[in-house]
């Protein structure tokens, strides 16, 4: 058995010395690396690796001391690798805080530098349904979903007439604002369009309510079909929608027309298969798998950005098996498909800790009353395994958008940290771009409720063995001491794996982790997370830098 010790460096969030300013060339040099990783090609086109991991947020800064745009900059001059600048989705009408001021400076330092852009918008189909101009529409017109007695429902149809939704989309798009900042910056190497997703949808277990379902495909169908149809629908309009807001960039002044055109991205937040497949019996309902496609989200969008969260609202922890780590072991496999039916998909991360602290049901109070805090470093250790799980593309933080860096920055530094750190460390760099993510086929994936036939064999577990690895069978709130994942480079007989754990109830020390086709390997596994690399020949084994205990 190799004993494997953790080196717990910190990684220093790189800042310029007082009073002095980083180099203009270091600067252009991280501006380089950052577009460089945002317009990759994605994971598995021409032969291309893992994309680089990048730091985002949802806080446009939107009250003074926010994640400003400009904030976001001096990050960069700081070194860290973030996706900036990211701002606001103007609005058809702006806001108070919409201004040029908000948005000018941010912009033309960004073209200077050639960085990509995000703008973090609303679900831009609201309107469908909040304007009175497209509510008020007689049935036959109305993109929203009407009762048997004729009346309208607040919530979007699949079956609903198209064009309302082309004509919402290129709204968002033409309006003075976004032609200001196009003319600020005619060509952006990429321009991610970011939105909520939330919109309240007609769902497919209430279709045979609908006169419309009704009158193409009448009563009686299987759930299968109801949620193929449903699907399907809702890819026509999104993509209607989506087309509609690209041509409204394209009718601005060349060159930023067509550069604008051709740039743009657009990403649904939980825009992605289901993570609760198999956690209950009740699963299938909130979710639109067929025996073709386990989610239609990559048909319907550019990327998704869905939630590694440890919500407030429900039980999940980051410590047990209830949580956003186990959860989203479903979804390796879920991205190989979305890769298949749309092979540039841009596949992100979002991220939270259930912090809500006007709430009862804060998170870290619940953590608190159990005598647990909930710490950065901790934070930072089960990003850490949701990145080397999933590799993103951004790991992209949630925040209220009335926090301020101030109250919510220690919480964000473990994740520019971490990624930052792939950056600059050639061994992680290596194993993030090229390494294959290894499966636990000694055990099961712990939700196996009504997990449809078609993906019953699919590897939906990677989490390791270890010697605090609780006894089996496992209910929602069984604790897990450890978390352990490995990646894997070569062949046999000299592979190398890189190996991932954190331990978020507190230090482990002398922990034995079963590497599948190695053996066993002891570790002292720190809170924040620690790294190991495993080289068969030789059985070597290397400790790399990690986060402090």
């Amino acid at each position: 058995m190799l004993r494997l010790i953790a080196v717990v460096a910190c990684l220093a969030l790189v800042r310029p010395a007082a009073g002095k300013e980083t180099a203009p060339a270091d600067v252009q040099k991280a501006a380089e690396a950052i577009t460089a990783a945002a317009t990759a090609p994605a994971f598995g086109q021409k032969g291309a690796g893992h994309p680089l991991p990048l730091a985002g947020h949802w806080n446009t800064g939107a009250i003074p001391g926010g994640f400003t745009p400009n904030w976001q900059l001096e990050q960069i001059e700081a070194g860290h690798m973030l996706l900036p600048p990211w701002f606001d989705m103007p609005n058809i009408e702006p806001t108070y805080h919409q201004t040029d001021a908000y948005y000018e400076s941010a912009i033309k330092r960004a073209a200077e530098l050639k960085l990509p852009l995000t703008f973090v918008g609303t679900q831009w189909e609201h309107l469908l349904t909040t304007d009175p101009e497209y509510f008020g529409l007689p049935a036959e017109r109305n993109p929203n979903s009407i009762y048997a007695s004729g009346q309208v429902n607040r919530a979007v149809c699949p079956f609903g007439p198209v064009e309302p939704w082309r004509q919402v989309g290129r709204q968002w798009t033409i309006s003075p604002m976004i032609r200001k900042v196009q003319e600020w910056y005619p060509d952006p190497p990429r321009v991610i369009f970011l939105s909520n997703n939330e919109h309240t949808r007609l769902t497919w277990n209430r279709v045979e309510g609908s006169p419309r379902y009704l009158a193409r495909f009448g009563k009686g169908r299987d759930d299968d079909f109801k949620r193929k149809v449903v699907g399907d629908g809702w890819i026509e309009r999104y993509r209607a929608l989506q087309s509609a807001m690209r041509d409204g960039l394209a009718e601005a002044k060349a060159p930023a027309g067509p550069a604008w055109s051709k740039a743009a991205t657009f990403v649904g937040y939980d825009a992605f298969g289901p993570p609760h497949l198999g956690r209950w019996g009740g699963w299938p309902e909130y979710s639109l798998h067929t025996k073709e496609r386990i989610d239609p989200n990559p048909l319907m969008w550019d990327g998704g950005s869905p939630s590694f969260y440890v919500h407030n609202w429900n039980g999940s922890t980051d410590h047990t098996v209830w949580s956003p780590q186990i959860e989203s072991m479903n979804w390796p496999f879920m991205l190989d498909e979305a890769r298949r039916l749309n092979p540039a998909f841009w596949w992100e991360i979002s991220t939270w800790d259930g912090h809500q602290p006007t709430l009862a049901n804060d998170k870290r109070k619940t953590y608190a009353a159990a005598g647990q805090t909930f710490s950065p470093e901790r934070y930072g250790g089960m990003i850490q395994f949701g990145m080397w799980l999933l590799r993103p593309r951004v790991v992209r933080e949630y925040r209220n958008h009335t926090d301020t860096v101030e109250k919510a920055g220690a919480y964000f530094e473990p994740i520019m940290a971490a990624v930052d750190r792939v950056h600059r460390d050639a061994t992680l760099r290596e194993f993030w771009q090229r390494g294959a993510l290894v499966p636990n086929r000694a055990a099961k994936h712990p939700y196996q409720e009504l997990v449809p036939e078609e993906y019953r064999d699919r590897d939906r577990w990677f989490l390791l063995e270890t010697s605090l690895t609780p006894e089996r069978p496992w209910k929602l709130d069984t604790k897990i001491e450890v978390f352990a994942v490995a990646l894997a480079l070569g062949e046999a007989p000299a592979r190398r794996w890189l190996v991932y754990a954190h331990a978020p109830l507190g230090a482990r020390d002398d922990v034995s982790i079963t590497l599948p086709e190695f053996g066993d390997v002891t570790a002292d596994v720190p809170v924040a997370g620690g790294f190991w690399l495993v080289r068969e020949k030789g059985r070597e084994v290397t400790p790399l830098p990690a986060t402090p205990r």
